[in-house]
């Protein structure tokens, strides 16, 4: 199955609702990152919620980046998309081993212990937007949950799942963010309530072959969802190159710049996000100098 999001509204537009299936996207960013399964799992999900998050947003240039800082052992996380299913993102330390958590899970909450969720929004405005909230396990769902109820006063439900072979690759990935929207009937919410306090964890779901609108249809069922005739298409996609490298080197100012090239020594430049290394002669650099001269 290819990555794709599904949106959509249910109970006569009182419910909004977003579901992602992403196993290749997750297992591109933990072969870009070499991460551990624990940070895999941490990755994925952080990924999995923000290009659901990113589809939420209208503009052809609008960013979200969700950035989390903790004290635990994988020291925080950043991940960026727009409205368009493209996302990236990477983890300050990519291999992180704990044991299992009591549930016998992969202990994401324990490798982002005492976290701090910041999502930042650029959508064209002077500035862009920030929301920031304490995590409260660390397991991230739950995070964004909070975050969602506590900076846009949108009660939701948010599940995100990544599930790991026995040899580090990923079995599945995916997830939904389902949002009650202002004045929705009070039966509507306790009806819900009720059927989300039950509900699969989204593994299983996608282990039994559920697509993104399965879920949400048996999630929802009596509330008639209705989705978007198009899916959007997810995939990990990076924007850095050569050339955005090369004006981080302008960036720096001639002097600092004349200071590597007296080094004498080519030099490696790494994006972050993608983990993709970018290589300057001393010729280029003195080029480039050049070029800073006229």
């Amino acid at each position: 199955m290819k990555d794709y999001i599904v949106r959509g509204m249910a109970a006569g537009g009182q419910i909004r609702c977003f579901g992602i299936t992403a196993r290749h996207t997750v297992e591109e960013a933990k072969t870009r990152h070499g991460t551990s399964p624990v940070m895999t799992a941490a990755l994925g999900r952080l990924l999995c919620g923000g290009v659901m998050m990113g589809a939420m947003m209208k503009g052809e240039k609008d960013l979200l980046t969700l950035q989390v800082q903790c004290e635990g052992p994988a020291g925080g996380l950043t991940v960026t998309s727009d409205a368009y299913g493209h996302v990236k993102g990477y983890a300050k330390n990519p291999v992180v081993h704990l044991p299992a958590s009591p549930a016998g899970k992969l202990d994401v909450g324990r490798a982002l212990k005492n976290g701090v969720l910041t999502v930042i929004k650029d959508i064209g405005l002077k500035e862009p937007y920030a929301g920031q909230v304490q995590m409260v396990s660390g397991e991230i769902a739950e995070d964004l949950a909070y975050y969602f109820a506590a900076s846009e006063q949108t009660p939701s439900s948010v599940a995100l799942g990544v599930l790991m072979n026995r040899d580090n690759t990923v079995a599945q990935a995916g997830g939904y963010i389902i949002q009650l929207l202002p004045e929705t009937d009070e039966d509507i919410i306790v009806t819900l309530e009720k059927r989300l306090a039950d509900v699969w964890p989204v593994t299983k779901f996608l282990s039994q072959g559920y697509t993104p609108e399965k879920i949400l249809e048996d999630i929802l069922n009596g509330f008639h969802p209705v989705f978007h005739d198009e899916r959007l298409p997810v995939s990990f996609s990076c924007n850095c190159s050569q050339q955005r490298l090369k004006k981080a080197l302008v960036s720096l100012g001639n002097r600092e710049l004349e200071k590597i090239i007296r080094d004498g020594k080519p030099i490696t430049m790494n994006c972050h996000f993608c983990n993709t290394n970018y290589t300057f002669s001393v010729r280029e650099l003195e080029e480039l100098r050049k070029k800073m001269d006229k």
